[in-house]
């Protein structure tokens, strides 16, 4: 049977002091969602804490053919998301294939 590529999913929280509003927690957010997008080829959504201004919680998904380059896409997405205009409180980091 023939592996079918690899997933690394990212669950990111993130702190945005400089947020006062959900207008300005938006804008991190969207920022954060299309670079992530841009230079990695991920999947993003916000997925927690959707009416505080300062907290967001993003899961990203990286795919690709092997386990490494997967893995690889995704420490780059941590790194990235590591040197924002926010603070990275947490992350944590799953390596899925399709068949699990």
């Amino acid at each position: 049977m023939s592996q079918s590529g690899f997933v690394s999913i990212l669950t990111a929280e993130l702190h945005f002091p400089e947020a006062s509003s959900l207008k300005d927690k938006r804008h991190f957010v969207r920022s954060a969602k299309d670079n992530l997008r841009n230079r990695f080829g991920a999947a993003v959504a916000e997925v927690d804490h959707h009416d505080l201004w300062q907290r967001a919680t993003l899961t990203v998904a990286c795919v690709a053919r092997s386990a490494h380059d997967a893995e690889d896409l995704a420490a780059g997405a941590e790194r990235w998301l590591a040197s924002g205009d926010w603070t990275l409180v947490r992350c944590d980091r799953l390596l899925v294939t399709p068949g699990d």
